[in-house]
């Protein structure tokens, strides 16, 4: 079975202010990272607008409401000092849920042997009320909420190893104990959360901070000693992924030093795990990155191994 490809074309209009950095360029870079012929045998899949439902899995509709209302006609409004909404922009959210449920959809049905969502806006920051960190929709944390619900899974892990805390799919998933989230990040930075102490209601959240410049053999280390055998107890039937790759050293937003073999160690290993446990079963999700030199090897890397694996 080959890798499945969603890249929603609606997050080329999420426009952002000049100098941001999460700007429509991180999407051209992994469109054109991924256009090589490297990725000919990609199945590349449209990406539909997120089921009503599955966002109220993890946001009531007041925040809908209040991100659909705050929407301008035009130019941008800014819901916080990091956080814009343009035009396009709940679009955009919306296709990214959308095409991460829909990757779900497609590992699960068979129809591929894994995925890869590369969306934009990012959406791990984004809590049950609270769009922030220029996530508005928790995009990954919807995704497991919909294997578990409409799909009827029991264990769904993610794993996030974005250099920031993924605050709001902690917040979504922390009274969840058939998902075990990870999250490795590095400690002190936005958003403050994520430490080693915040295990969840039921003892199913994993937490590990890094110090700030901790290279790719401290993150090794890490994983090969927690999580490794955290996700080998938990026996998933399902790994999705927040694939952030602001922890490489060269990131504007970060003080990790990986390298982009690092993340092909990591995409190997988790792609290894699912094999072993849930019949290659993985979605991932893109959320940071923010060099674009940077994004753009790392993301080619990670969807290099993930067709391995599928195959």
């Amino acid at each position: 079975m080959a890798t499945a490809l969603f890249l929603p074309d609606a997050g080329l209009y999420h426009l952002m202010p000049p100098g941001h950095p999460e700007s429509v360029a991180r999407l051209q870079a992994v469109q054109a990272a991924l256009s090589t012929a490297d990725f000919v045998a990609l199945q590349r899949h449209p990406a539909p607008m997120a089921d009503p439902a599955d966002l109220l899995r993890a946001h009531p509709q007041a925040h809908l409401d209040r991100l659909q209302a705050a929407t301008p006609a035009q130019g941008l409004v800014t819901l916080d000092g990091d956080t814009f909404l343009s035009p396009g922009s709940l679009q955009a959210a919306l296709h990214a849920v959308g095409a991460a449920c829909a990757a779900v959809d497609a590992v699960l049905a068979g129809q591929a042997g894994n995925a890869f969502v590369a969306a934009r806006p990012p959406g791990h920051h984004a809590e049950p009320v609270q769009a922030m960190g220029f996530c508005l929709l928790s995009t990954v944390a919807i995704a497991a909420k919909h294997a578990l619900d409409h799909h009827g899974l029991t264990r769904v892990a993610v794993v996030d190893f974005d250099v920031h805390h993924g605050n709001g799919s902690q917040a979504v998933l922390w009274d969840e104990p058939r998902v075990l989230f990870v999250s490795s990040h590095q400690m002190p930075l936005y958003p403050g959360s994520g430490a080693a102490q915040e295990t969840g209601a039921h003892g199913n959240v994993l937490n590990l901070p890094l110090r700030p410049g901790s290279d790719g053999a401290a993150m090794r280390h890490v994983y090969d000693t927690r999580v490794w055998p955290r996700l080998t107890a938990f026996d998933p039937e399902l790994i999705l992924v927040s694939a952030g790759f602001d922890a490489h050293g060269d990131d504007p937003l970060g003080g990790l030093d990986w390298e982009v073999a690092d993340f092909g160690w990591l995409t190997r290993s988790l792609c290894e795990i699912a094999a072993r446990h849930c019949g290659g079963r993985l979605v991932s999700v893109l959320e940071g990155g923010y060099n674009l030199t940077a994004l753009a090897a790392a993301t080619a890397e990670h969807v290099r191994i993930l067709m391995e694996h599928s195959r």
